[in-house]
């Protein structure tokens, strides 16, 4: 299951959000973007609930995070 995690983030921690996501089990790509949000982090996992796991207990709780929307990508 594949899904984009579109997060903003406290200014100036863009670089260190970066790096840490790009690191964890599930991420396929994390880029920094222009417009409303501030990162876009593709990730895939094998069901809904794992899906749901490493968003909210990997990238969710960063202390940099303020806010994610998460997109389900239709394969």
């Amino acid at each position: 299951m594949r899904a984009y995690v579109l997060t903003h983030v406290c200014t100036g921690q863009e670089q260190d959000l970066l790096q840490t996501v790009r690191q964890l089990p599930g991420v396929i790509r994390a880029d920094h973007v222009f417009g409303p949000y501030d990162i876009i982090v593709e990730v895939d996992a094998p069901t809904l609930a794992a899906l749901g796991k490493l968003v909210f207990e990997s990238i969710r709780c960063q202390p940099c995070v303020t806010d994610t929307l998460t997109c389900l990508a239709v394969e």
